[in-house]
């Protein structure tokens, strides 16, 4: 892929997971769209138009792009989480609205890919669907490395070994332990990761597929599929992070906004 078609791609992924924390209500009011859904819808099809620039196809080209994302994609540490959410009192409040955000945001997706799919324009709905993949892929990213964060297991090593380890949490859809040195170290791994996202990335587009028959395609649907999937998601990962405890258990406290806190 040429470099310049790369980088963009990497940054339209960034900006749609960021759009997150619009959903959660953290963005200031100045930067919260007027039309989000719009917003969002938009990101889509710029990623779409930057895809269908490059010259790699299929999952493998995917894996790839979304790689090469993953560490630039930012993730509120859970001091910054708990001051955008004051009003969350513990792990599971703040689990819960960034569960919710994901759902959210991803539904928001669904929906801009829903609609364009309806166009009559059936040689762009490929790339639609590329596009669509990678935005949620993104968002989830984004929501899984923050669900660790609240629970205070977030992962260890530099940008690009904590996108590794929660790039793995995405693919196997499960809370794995990426708090030890030993685990990032064997997650970092790439052969074995790039061939589960590919797979994980492939089940989810053909999952897409029903998606173009004319009476299953549209925002409504494409926003429901999508929140559900991601809330589902969130669910399977604080599952696990639950069973497991912090990695400071005073975490919740040093990071508290309010020093008057109780």
């Amino acid at each position: 892929m040429d470099k310049s078609v790369e980088d963009e791609t990497t940054a339209d992924l960034a900006r749609i997971a960021d759009e997150m924390e619009v959903w959660d209500g953290s963005a200031g009011a100045d930067s919260v769209p007027a039309a989000e859904q719009g917003r969002m819808a938009a990101l889509a099809r710029k990623l779409g138009r930057s895809l269908g620039r490059g010259a790699k196809d299929g999952a493998v080209g995917l894996v790839d792009r979304l790689m090469a994302a993953a560490p630039r994609i930012k993730v509120r540490d859970v001091a910054t989480l708990r001051a955008h959410h004051p009003d969350a009192r513990s792990a599971e409040e703040l689990a819960d609205r960034i569960a919710a955000a994901g759902a959210r945001a991803s539904g928001a997706v669904g929906a801009g890919a829903g609609a364009a799919a309806m166009m009559p324009v059936p040689a762009a709905m490929p790339v639609e669907i590329a596009a669509e993949l990678l935005a949620v892929a993104s968002v989830e990213f984004k929501m899984i490395a923050e669900l660790y964060e609240a629970y205070g297991q977030p992962a260890q090593g530099n940008a690009k070994q904590r996108a590794l380890a929660y790039l793995s949490v995405w693919s196997e859809r499960r809370g794995l332990d990426v708090a030890s040195p030993a685990t990032i170290l064997a997650l970092s791994k790439t052969a074995g990761l790039r061939t589960a996202l590919r797979k994980r990335l492939t089940r989810a587009g053909v999952r897409k597929l029903p998606s173009l028959a004319p009476l299953m395609v549209g925002a409504a649907a494409g926003a429901y599929v999508n929140r559900r999937d991601t809330a589902k998601l969130a669910a399977e990962i604080r599952r696990d992070l639950r069973e497991r405890r912090p990695s400071d258990p005073s975490y919740w406290l040093t990071a508290r906004p309010d020093p008057d806190e109780p």
